[in-house]
């Protein structure tokens, strides 16, 4: 944890948070791009994270996208969460559609497949989960749809 994570739970607490999730996202990948991928939004509220990429399931154009993660056995957990907004967020279908991904983590790139949890599992990750992002429980209760949970594992 560092210094300004409980600021970042805090603001991530807001209802009005997945309506910034555009401006949030495009300024992630930028500051990340400026500092070559050592740097980024998460990294400055102290909080573990990744840049997913995976191709386009219409286009196969690679698609990147910075998550919060929470490292878990060698891979990483990600929430397609949206912030608990009404629909998941694109990678969710994207990397549904792809039997690998790329991932940066700490500035290391590396293959990853991956796997959706669900019931007693999922249970169990969700908790571990939210030790890190406690927000997690409140986006369950903003959206009516299930939020997926993946586990990311270095192929």
């Amino acid at each position: 944890m560092g210094l300004l994570t409980p600021v970042a739970i805090r603001l991530g607490s807001y209802p009005w948070m997945p309506r910034l999730l555009p401006q949030i996202t495009w300024t992630d990948k930028n500051l990340q791009r400026l500092t070559g991928g050592r740097y980024g939004v998460l990294d400055a509220a102290g909080l573990p994270n990744l840049m997913l990429t995976v191709p386009g399931r219409k286009t196969g154009i690679p698609r990147s996208t910075p998550l919060l993660c929470v490292p878990h056995g060698g891979g990483w957990l990600v929430a397609g969460s949206n912030f608990g907004g009404a629909k998941p967020p694109v990678w969710v279908g994207n990397l549904r559609a792809a039997e690998t991904a790329q991932v940066r983590y700490r500035g290391r790139e590396r293959t990853v497949t991956w796997r959706e949890v669900t019931g007693e599992e999922k249970d169990r990750l969700w908790a571990h989960m939210r030790t890190i992002w406690p927000n997690y429980d409140k986006y369950t209760e903003w959206t009516d749809r299930e939020i997926p949970v993946f586990l990311l594992s270095p192929a």
